[in-house]
């Protein structure tokens, strides 16, 4: 369990009213004891989800550039690279 400390933030929303009995029923639902906590529940649940997507977005874009600069890119094969085509073309038939 979290354990909230500073509380002094604050965010103030407005909502249309039929938003809010959503909002209100829902919290019920869910067993939250304050209106508070849940949004703030929901809301971090969803933000969390939010910049990990983007997250790995952001990692996947880092690797596919990665890739095509090593495949397409104008860098020379390094002596390893040409010792090991060498000896492969060497053992072609």
């Amino acid at each position: 369990m979290e354990i909230q400390t500073n509380k002094d933030e604050r965010i103030e929303l407005r909502v249309s009213p039929s938003d809010k009995r959503m909002f209100k029923r829902a919290q019920r639902l869910s067993g939250d004891r304050s209106f508070s906590s849940f949004v703030v529940r929901i809301l971090k649940k969803e933000a969390e989800e939010i910049v990990a997507k983007n997250d790995r977005i952001i990692a996947t874009e880092k690797d596919r550039q990665v890739f095509f600069d090593a495949v397409f890119g104008n860098t020379k094969a390094n002596q390893n690279l040409v010792a090991a085509a060498e000896k492969y073309k060497s053992q072609k038939p």
